[in-house]
C-alpha cells in the first residue's frame, strides 16, 4: 500500500463526515476548511486561492467526492512528500472530522477502549482494510487484528465466538466497517474481565507495531565507543533504523543504528560480568549488546535480522508485505473455492447429463419392450393366420379326396367306352398340333410385325418429342439459371425431403417386392394347378366326343346295346358346339389351355364329373 492510499483512506472518512445529508456532495465552505487543514497537517504550502480557481466554471452548489478528487490529487497529494509530516498528526485531524459524527460510545463510562484507543483501533482498521470503498475490513483480517492484541495481553481469543459474531451480522461476510468494529471491541465480548488499561497497552503495543513499524522495542545494555562502559537504553527497532533512548518515554533520542542489506547480528560470548550478549555489525562499526536473558537475546537478534532482510528485499514495512502475502492468500483461496465450485457445477451437470441419459436409455427399453410385445402379436396373428390357412387346405383336401372316390367311381364306368376313343383322339390330336404349329407361326409373325411397327412410330414419336423439349429447354435455359439460383436452397430443402420420402418409399417396394414374390409364387401355384386341371378337362372332353360319335351301320354293339347310350344324346349336341367354339379359339392364336377352360365352361361342368386314367395324380398334387 503507497502512501497516497494511506492518506486517501483517511481523507475519505473526513469527507464523508462532511456530508451531513448523505447526498454524496460537500458545500465549498466545508471543503475549504478541509483543505486549509490537510494543508497544515501535511506540511504544504497552502494555496488559498486554488480551490476557487479550480471550480471556477462550476456553480454554486456542493461538489461530489469525484469532483473533489481531481483538486486533491492536484494540490495536495501530488505535493506530499513521505518523511516530511507526522502521519499521527494527519490521522487526529481526520478522526477528530470523522468521530463527532459517526462515533458512539457508551455514555455511562462503561466502553472498553478511550477515545484514544478507539483512534488506534481506527487507524489500523484503515491499515488492514480492503482498498475499495466504502472501506471494510474482512473477516479473516478482524480475526488477525484481535489475536494481535489479545496475545499482546497474552489472551486467547475465541474464535468460534467471533465466527458466530460475524454470521448473526446482516454484512458480516462480507466484511465490518470501522464503526462495527469499534462497536464489537466496545461491547466487550471478546475482552471480557480485561481491564482497559491492559488493553490500551496493548493497542498501544500493536498500533506501534503495525501502524509506526516497531518490529521490537525493550531495555537494553549497550557498551559505549569511546568510553567502553555499559549503559541501559530503551531501544526501538524499525525496518530502517535501530534507535536507542535514555528511557522508555522516548524524549531524549541518544543515537541510531542504520541497517542495510550489509548488516548482520551475532551473538556472543558472555564477558566483562555481561550476559546474553549479541553485536550488530555495520559497514562502519560493531554495536554490543546484553539482554536480560536468553529470549530476549533471541527475539532481539530474529528481530534484526527480519529488519536485515526486508532492507534486503526493498521493502520498507513487514506489516504491509504480510498484509499482502495474506490478502493474495485469500485470493488465491477465493480462486481454489470458485474453482471448486466450478468443478462442482460441472460435476453436477454431468450428472444431470447422465440421469437425462439414463432416463432416455430407460425409455428407448421401454420402446424396445413395446416393439417386442407388438412384434410377438403380430407373430400370434401369423401364426392364427397359418392354423386357418391350414385348416382351410385340410378341407379342401377332404374335399378333394371325395371328388376323387367319386372320379373314380365314374371311371370304371367310362373304362370300356374310353379305349374305344383313345385312337380317335390320338389322330385328333396329332391334327391339332399341326394346326397349332401353323396358328402360332402366324400369329409370331404378326407379332413380330406389329412390334417393328410400334418401335418404328415410338421412335419417331420419341424424336419428334424430344425435338420439341430441346426447343423448349433451349426457350427456359436462362429462366432456369435465373430460378436455380433462387431455389437452390429451397431444392436442396426438398432434395433432402424427396430422399427421406424415397427412402420411405424404397423401404415400402422392398415390402412390396416380398409380398409380390409371395403372391407371384401363389399364383404360379394356382396357374399349375389350372394348367393340370384345364389339361385333365381336355382330356377327358375329347374322351367325350369320341364316346358320343354315332356308331356305324353294320356295329353289332350298336343293335345289342342301343339302349345303353340312349342318355348320352344329349351331349352330342354339346360336343358339336364344344368342337365349333374349338374352331374359333384356333382362328384367333388363343392359348390352348384357356380354350380347354372356356370349353369346360360351356360344358357347364359336366366333364368334371368324368373319369381320367391320371384322377389319383390331380387329387393328390395340391396335398403335396
Amino acid at each position: 500500500m503507497d502512501l497516497r492510499a494511506e492518506l486517501l483512506k483517511s481523507i475519505w472518512y473526513a469527507f464523508t463526515a462532511l456530508d451531513v445529508e448523505k447526498s454524496g456532495k460537500v458545500s465549498k465552505s466545508q471543503l475549504k476548511v478541509l483543505s486549509h487543514n490537510l494543508y497544515t497537517v501535511l506540511c504544504i504550502p497552502h494555496d488559498p486561492v486554488a480551490l476557487e480557481e479550480h471550480f471556477r466554471d462550476d456553480d454554486d452548489g456542493p461538489v461530489s467526492s469525484q469532483g473533489y478528487m481531481p483538486y486533491l490529487n492536484k494540490y495536495i497529494l501530488d505535493k506530499v512528500e513521505e518523511g516530511a509530516f507526522v502521519k499521527e498528526n494527519f490521522d487526529e485531524l481526520c478522526w477528530t472530522l470523522t468521530a463527532k459524527k459517526n462515533y458512539k460510545p457508551d455514555r455511562n463510562g462503561n466502553s472498553v477502549v478511550s477515545h484514544q484507543d478507539a483512534f488506534k483501533l481506527w487507524c489500523l482498521f484503515n491499515f488492514l482494510s480492503e482498498d475499495k470503498y466504502p472501506l471494510v475490513m474482512v473477516p479473516d483480517e478482524v480475526e488477525y487484528l484481535l489475536k494481535k492484541i489479545c496475545t499482546a495481553m497474552n489472551v486467547e481469543l475465541n474464535s468460534c465466538e467471533l465466527e458466530d459474531f460475524l454470521s448473526q451480522e446482516p454484512q458480516g461476510q462480507g466484511g465490518l466497517t470501522v464503526w462495527q468494529f469499534l462497536d464489537m471491541v466496545n461491547s466487550g465480548r471478546f475482552l471480557r474481565g480485561i481491564e482497559q488499561e491492559a488493553i490500551s497497552m496493548a493497542v498501544e503495543e500493536v498500533y506501534q507495531e503495525v501502524i509506526e513499524d516497531v518490529l521490537k522495542q525493550g531495555y537494553l545494555w549497550k557498551k559505549g565507543q569511546l568510553r567502553r562502559n555499559w549503559s541501559e537504553r530503551w531501544f526501538m527497532l524499525k525496518p530502517s533504523a535501530l534507535s536507542y533512548y535514555m528511557s522508555e518515554e522516548r524524549k531524549e533520542k541518544k543515537g541510531s543504528i542504520t541497517l542495510d542489506k550489509h548488516c548482520c547480528v551475532e551473538v556472543l560470548p558472555d564477558r566483562d560480568g555481561k550476559r546474553c550478549m549479541f553485536c550488530v555489525k555495520t559497514s562502519s562499526r560493531t554495536y554490543e549488546m546484553s539482554a536480560s536473558d536468553t529470549r530476549q537475546r533471541q527475539e532481539w537478534t530474529l528481530a534484526i535480522q527480519t529488519a536485515i532482510r526486508l532492507q534486503a528485499e526493498g521493502k520498507k514495512s513487514l506489516h504491509k508485505d504480510l498484509k499482502q502475502k495474506r490478502r493474495e492468500e485469500r485470493e488465491q483461496r477465493e480462486q481454489r473455492k470458485a474453482a471448486k465450485e466450478e468443478e462442482t457445477q460441472r460435476l453436477k451437470q454431468l450428472q444431470e447429463e447422465k440421469e437425462r441419459k439414463l432416463q432416455e436409455l430407460e425409455l428407448l427399453k421401454e420402446a424396445q419392450r413395446q416393439a417386442e410385445i407388438l412384434l410377438q402379436e403380430e407373430e400370434q396373428r401369423r401364426r392364427q393366420q397359418h392354423e386357418e390357412m391350414q385348416r382351410t387346405l385340410e378341407i379342401q383336401l377332404l374335399e378333394a379326396e371325395q371328388a376323387r372316390a367319386s372320379m373314380q367311381a365314374e371311371m370304371v364306368l367310362k373304362e370300356a367306352e374310353a379305349e374305344r376313343q383313345r385312337k380317335r383322339i390320338l389322330e385328333l390330336e396329332d391334327m391339332q398340333e399341326r394346326l397349332q404349329e401353323a396358328l402360332q407361326q402366324e400369329v409370331k409373325a404378326r407379332q413380330d410385325e406389329e412390334a417393328v411397327r410400334y418401335a418404328q412410330a415410338r421412335l419417331l414419336a420419341e424424336e419428334e418429342e424430344k425435338l420439341k423439349q430441346l426447343m423448349k429447354l433451349k426457350e427456359e435455359q436462362e429462366e432456369y439459371i435465373i430460378r436455380t439460383q433462387r431455389e437452390k436452397q429451397v431444392l436442396k430443402q426438398e432434395m433432402e425431403n424427396k430422399n427421406k420420402c424415397l427412402e420411405e418409399a424404397q423401404k415400402q417396394l422392398e415390402e412390396v417386392r416380398v409380398n409380390r414374390q409371395r403372391v407371384d409364387q401363389d399364383v404360379m401355384a394356382a396357374q399349375r394347378k389350372l394348367r393340370q386341371a384345364s389339361t385333365n378337362v381336355k382330356h377327358w372332353n375329347v374322351q367325350m366326343n369320341r364316346l358320343m360319335h354315332p356308331i356305324g351301320p353294320g356295329d353289332k354293339r350298336t343293335n345289342v346295346s342301343g339302349g345303353v347310350f340312349a342318355g348320352y344324346q344329349p351331349l352330342l349336341s354339346r360336343r358339336d358346339s364344344s368342337l365349333k367354339l374349338k374352331q374359333r379359339v384356333e382362328d384367333k392364336g388363343s392359348d390352348p389351355t384357356t380354350e380347354n377352360s372356356k370349353e369346360n365352361v360351356s360344358n357347364g361342368g359336366n366333364s368334371s364329373m368324368l373319369p381320367s386314367p391320371d384322377a389319383d395324380t390331380m387329387a393328390t398334387e395340391p396335398t403335396n
